[in-house]
């Protein structure tokens, strides 16, 4: 077997910078810089761009404006804007904002979902069942997310089962796909691949996507697996902004930039430009006077 062409030719990048990146940070960007990032996003090929999260303020005060991000934005053809709505009141602001797609969340932990949701993982499923009806009443795209599929920060290493279980109830809920989220990074290639070695028996790769953290360097090794798996979606951000703010020792999510360059390596093709990408994440990193955490873009000469 050559396992180079045995890779998907094309893979979609799902650039969550501008929601998962930013609401992890100690102090909000500006909202005209999140209308640039956006559309700096965008204009370097990113085809599908997490803009927003429409949570209570209160839980997360960086994404309190996402309502001014949607309307400030000049919207390229092709891209999809896509936003977190975790409740009908969300999902109602999604819709006000015109969001081109919408996501809702759980986990493969019981630990998890309590401190991060303050439900069980049945309750939060059964609170999307409203949220389901009224996209699919308009017409809206739902994707779902699943954290701590690898590991959680309190319960350890989470059971394969576990992660198909909740999965298998998203996508019968009507969630068009599911991206898996190691959301503390503790995965491994041999870990990832004994989870994908279950969700694929039962599961068409074609609806599942990576969200991977990169706290122990894992990421780029982990999506290699799932590429080898047939995966054809990967969450990434630009400048490996952000984490998860429920998640101690989380430090922030796999690099577009380094996602990008390993496609290149491997002959995959992205439709990003890499160039592009780096000089948006180092306005970006610039603008918030942080380090740029993109191996890439260090290489680069950031």
């Amino acid at each position: 077997m050559n396992a180079i062409e045995d890779l998907p030719k094309q893979v979609e990048l799902i650039e969550v910078g501008p929601r998962d990146g930013l609401q992890n940070e100690a102090e909000p960007l500006a909202l005209e810089h999140k209308i640039e990032l956006v559309e700096g996003l965008a204009a370097a090929g990113l085809s599908t761009v997490e803009t927003g999260s429409f949570v209570s303020p209160k839980w997360v005060p960086q994404m309190a404006d996402s309502d001014a991000v949607f309307r400030g934005i000049s919207r390229r053809a092709g891209v999809a804007y896509t936003a977190l709505t975790p409740n009908m009141r969300g999902l109602e602001r999604a819709l006000e904002s015109k969001a081109d797609e919408v996501a809702v969340f759980a986990a493969a932990s019981e630990s998890f979902s309590q401190r991060n949701i303050n439900c069980s993982i049945d309750d939060s499923i059964a609170r999307f069942e409203p949220v389901m009806e009224a996209a699919r009443q308009h017409k809206l795209p739902v994707r779902g997310y699943v954290s701590c599929v690898l590991g959680c920060p309190y319960e350890g290493e989470i059971d394969p089962q576990a992660v198909l279980e909740v999965s298998r109830r998203l996508l019968e809920l009507g969630c068009y796909e599911v991206s898996l989220g190691d959301t503390i990074g503790i995965g491994t290639p041999g870990s990832m691949a004994r989870l994908l070695d279950v969700l694929s028996a039962d599961i068409d790769v074609r609806q599942l996507a990576l969200h991977c953290h990169d706290s122990y360097g894992q990421a780029l090794a982990n999506l290699l697996v799932g590429l080898q798996y047939g995966i054809r979606r990967i969450d990434s951000s630009v400048a490996g902004l952000g984490g998860c703010p429920y998640a101690t020792g989380a430090s922030g999510n796999v690099a577009t930039e380094d996602v990008v360059y390993m496609l290149q390596g491997l002959g995959v093709e992205s439709g990003v430009d890499l160039d592009a990408l780096i000089a948006v994440g180092e306005r970006c990193c610039g603008q918030m006077q942080r380090r740029n955490h993109s191996r890439v873009a260090q290489a680069r000469g950031s």
